[in-house]
């Protein structure tokens, strides 16, 4: 079962999501908060799988919520997937830079709503289409480093600096595979130890890091 927490200040909001994600057989609502303080302190204790959190809230944004949250976590990975009505780019960068695993509008259909839960709950990272093109899109019109922090990657293999640097440009699991001329599952391998070494939470934060760094650029 994928346990979930829902956290927005409007309950008739919580209520719909609670409903959508209840008739799921694979997935348990097992606390709603109302703010971002209501939603750190019960996350903290309860530790839920999937965290779907609001942005902007009363005592405690989202955001901030989701920083304090991700920072007390424990051994069990917290994973949360904002939810918002709006797609401004200094929301989708704050969120990511704050642990955020996913980005989905409040407009989503009931199935992206219950695909991104299982999506985030797999450990993979989810963002909206409209959100994405919001962040690539701030990267194209950002000016590059002026020197490529190429030495972040000193801690990776030469094989999985190959892997990070496609994952970076965005290819899939199944495409590195065959770019690289290797099984899928060692893939998904390196792609876990490239995580793990570099401390990112999944292949979105992998991406914001070549970008931020210089490594990989819009072209």
């Amino acid at each position: 079962m994928i346990r979930v927490m829902v956290v927005d200040d409007q309950q008739m909001f919580r209520m719909g999501l609670r409903a959508i994600l209840q008739a799921q057989d694979d997935v348990e609502v097992v606390a709603e908060a109302g703010d971002g303080a209501e939603a750190v302190s019960l996350g903290i204790r309860l530790q839920p799988d999937v965290v779907l959190m609001d942005v902007r809230m009363p005592e405690l944004d989202g955001i901030e919520a989701t920083r304090r949250l991700l920072s007390a976590a424990t051994d069990a990975p917290v994973r949360v997937l904002m939810l918002t009505t709006f797609d401004i780019d200094d929301y989708v960068f704050d969120a990511l830079r704050a642990g955020a695993s996913g980005f989905l509008l409040k407009d989503a259909s009931a199935d992206e709503l219950v695909g991104a839960v299982r999506t985030v709950a797999a450990g993979d990272a989810l963002l909206a289409p409209r959100v994405t093109r919001h962040l690539v899109e701030a990267f194209v019109a950002a000016p590059p480093p002026s020197t490529p922090r190429e030495h972040v990657l000193d801690v990776l293999t030469d094989r999985e600096r190959d892997v990070f640097m496609l994952v970076a440009r965005g290819r899939s699991n199944t495409e590195i595979a065959g770019d690289l001329y290797i099984a899928e599952q060692t893939v998904k391998t390196h792609v876990g130890r490239i995580l793990a070494k570099l401390q990112l939470r999944d292949r979105v934060h992998a991406v914001v890091l070549a970008y931020e760094s210089g490594l990989v650029g819009p072209a």
